[in-house]
């Protein structure tokens, strides 16, 4: 599935190259946003259950636009996920803890991209992200468990929101965007499916490149 889903991005990509040879404009942003974080069943442990982990998300983007409605938007996020108030335990000596479970992410998400409204102001995106773990900790007491978690999460993304004139070439945006993973992300594959989901509240600045 992993190898059907790079198959898909390197597709998404090669048709954005092919319409970026055509005239249209690009429109490049930076964001940051607050991540709600959390995971989608905790069976896994006793009957602990989890709660949001609040974190931040920070990152760039860059989008085609070959109509007044329709572009194709790419990611580049440094994306904070996780969950809290969660089981861990040591097995020698046995001793447990509840804490939160920190996972930190590249995440870069494809999405086409649709404008409305009568100065097209209010959009809406869908489409596949994949993420790329860069770190992985339980936060009290600070355990590294990277190689307990799976080196790619990938699943679907999706928001919308709406943006507002500054000048001529720059303008501000406000949005939700929401991850849902479809990939267990632990590399033991214990629980049923244990995924990653987070919703964000995002701003920032779009610059009109041509």
């Amino acid at each position: 599935m992993k190898n059907n889903l790079f198959a898909f991005f390197a597709l998404i990509l090669m048709t954005s190259f092919s319409f970026a040879q055509q005239k249209g404009q690009v429109e490049a942003g930076l964001n940051i946003g607050l991540n709600f974080s959390n995971i989608t069943d905790n069976d896994y442990y006793s009957s602990v259950p989890t709660n949001t982990r609040l974190a931040f998300n920070i990152g760039g983007s860059a989008e085609y636009y070959f109509s007044d409605r329709w572009g194709i938007k790419a990611k580049l996020i440094y994306d904070r996920k996780g969950w809290a108030d969660d089981l861990f335990y040591y097995e020698d000596p046995y001793e447990e803890f509840i804490t939160d479970y920190a996972l930190d992410y590249i995440t870069i998400p494809v999405m086409a991209d649709f404008h409305f409204g009568r100065a097209r102001n209010w959009y809406v995106n869908f489409g596949p992200y994949i993420g790329f773990l860069t770190s992985a900790t339980v936060v009290d007491p600070d355990v590294d468990i990277k190689e307990l978690i799976n080196k790619e999460d990938f699943g679907l993304a999706f928001g919308g929101g709406y943006k507002f004139l500054i000048n001529e070439h720059v303008k501000m945006f406000f949005e939700i965007d929401h991850q849902a993973g479809l990939d267990n992300i632990f590399e033991d594959g214990r629980g049923t499916s244990i995924t990653n989901g987070r919703t964000s509240v995002n701003t920032g600045l779009l610059f009109l490149l041509y």
